[in-house]
């Protein structure tokens, strides 16, 4: 009888608990699935190492997306995870006492600066390892296969980089190398944003190496060869699992969606602006500049058949900046005998050579983030590209001096960049699809912040500068929130390939910016 109603006990007690769904959670309990996280190694660039607000430092360091998954692994057998920590929370590098980087940003309510401090990090002072986290800040694929990309005696000459330098294993040692070399049971892998980054940074001031496989030649801001990169990654893959082990990996976006490009618009030149703030000041500005400028150059290019380089301004509506195009018919000759008449001939000469390629942006461009304090600034003899100081009128940039290559990417270097990238990520996912490895569209996710927006533990997350919670103040590698919805999108991705139930992060337990001091 007694036992009976032992067994009528807990009867009852199952009845309660599948019933009351408000009191009882029943949670599934965290597996690896078929995978084995005991030895997890990350493998990447700038995203990897945590990089964040134009420098890496110990906070941004820690909430870095591999960092962040090795904490999740932890609860399905995920062993100890260690990182190469920077000295401080400033950030920057130093050489032989020079300073080499400088410190990280914040934002200081109107603008982003530079934190206080200096920074503490030697190059020169190596970090005994092995370390998880292999994670290199402006690492390009082939950098990860390369000899001596660790060696400090090479960083001076841009022959060797800085971050690696301080805990690579070897003067010789390759990023894969030290990989490899902790037999891992499972890695992630993302990398090749690099590959083009530059290029794009730089406002397209580099070569397209696309049929060049000699990467011995390329210099930093050039794009790399799709079949320099294929080679490249295939041979990162084929490393890491030859031993079997499982791994993640993640595809590139495309750099047009990142706040860096899309911050600054291309016609901020209205009349508030032209006036400095008076709008009556600005029309007479831009009467002024229509009569004197803008009127002239559209009637002479007109002549040549390019007058839809340059309209009047409008004193109703903001104005696009003026910038050069590199890509287009250059009619310097021409310009110059048109105003030679009424101009004479060295000042005409100096007119045809600054407006030769230029004209007026437009829905296509993208103007960089840096080229923000630059509009209406004087051009230098460094920054004109013509080797002196333009005087007087000619002396705004953007709005009397066209903006040069390095200030914007012109619709041609765009496509260069998305080429480029179409490749990288083709090779990704083959290469990705025929060893059998978790994936990542990284591309799908950045496509979705700089449009719809991400909701996610009920936070909208878009790529929207300073305010969208997704990146930090260099426009280019997320917030620490933006890190962890990166962690988050690698967990799904892991656990739908390997069977695994690795809990996601509450995105509400990571900040959107870091404040001045840490």
């Amino acid at each position: 009888m007694i036992k009976n109603f032992k067994w009528l006990f807990l009867v009852s007690l199952t009845f309660v608990a599948c019933t009351n769904d408000d009191d009882v959670v029943v949670e599934e309990p965290v597996s690896a699935g078929t995978a084995n996280f005991s030895k997890y190694i990350a493998l990447g660039d700038s995203f990897a190492a945590g990089y964040s607000d134009g420098a890496l430092f110990i906070e941004g360091q820690k909430g870095a997306y591999p960092n962040v998954l090795s904490q999740q692994f932890a609860a399905a057998g995920g062993g100890t995870f260690s990182t190469p920590f920077m000295a401080d929370n400033v950030g920057g590098l130093l050489l032989g006492g020079n300073l080499v980087a400088g410190q990280r940003l914040y934002f200081n309510g109107a603008a982003p600066v530079a934190v206080s401090g200096a920074p503490s990090t030697n190059i020169a002072t190596k970090l005994t390892g092995p370390f998880n986290n292999l994670g290199v800040p402006g690492a390009k694929s082939y950098h990860l296969v390369a000899a001596g990309y660790g060696n400090v005696a090479g960083v001076a000459a841009g022959l060797a980089n800085p971050y690696y330098a301080r805990f690579a294993t070897s003067a010789t040692s390759t990023v894969l190398s030290d990989a490899v070399a902790q037999a891992p049971t499972f890695f992630s892998l993302w990398i090749g944003g690099n590959d083009v980054l530059g290029y794009a940074t730089s406002g397209g001031v580099g070569v397209n190496q696309t049929g060049n496989n000699n990467a011995a030649t390329y210099a930093s801001n050039d794009i790399t060869d799709p079949g320099v990169f294929a080679y490249a990654y295939n041979a990162l893959i084929t490393n890491l699992t030859a031993n079997g082990a499982k791994g993640v990996v993640a595809n590139l976006p495309y750099v047009s969606t990142l706040p860096y490009f899309t911050t600054v618009p291309i016609n901020p030149l209205s009349t508030s602006v032209l006036g400095g703030g008076n709008v009556a000041v600005g029309q007479a500005t831009i009467s002024a500049l229509n009569t004197q400028l803008y009127g002239p150059l559209k009637q002479v290019l007109t002549v040549f058949g390019a007058g839809d380089r340059i309209n009047l301004l409008s004193t109703t509506v903001a104005n696009p900046l003026l910038i050069k195009d590199e890509s287009l018919t250059n009619l310097s000759a021409q310009l110059t005998a048109a105003f030679t008449p009424s101009l004479g001939a060295q000042t005409a000469a100096f007119y045809g050579a600054v407006f030769g390629q230029a004209r007026q942006a437009t829905a296509t461009d993208l103007v960089l983030l840096p080229t923000q304090s630059v509009i209406g600034a004087a051009p230098t003899a460094t920054t004109s590209g013509l080797g002196i100081a333009p005087p007087s009128p000619l002396n705004k940039f953007g709005i009397t001096f066209p903006l040069q290559d390095a200030h914007v990417l012109i619709p041609s270097e765009t496509a260069e960049i998305k080429i480029a990238t179409d490749a990288y990520n083709t090779s990704i996912r083959a290469i990705a699809d025929s060893k059998g490895l978790a994936f990542v569209d990284a591309k799908a996710i950045m496509d979705k912040l700089s449009t719809t927006g991400i909701v996610s533990n009920n936070f909208t997350m878009t790529a929207t500068y300073v305010f969208g919670g997704s990146f930090s103040l260099d426009g280019v590698h997320p917030s620490p929130r933006g890190y962890a919805l990166i962690a988050n999108a690698f967990i799904e991705a892991i656990n739908t390939k390997y069977s695994s139930t690795l809990k996601k992060v509450d995105l509400g337990n990571y900040r959107i910016l870091f404040p001045a001091s840490l």
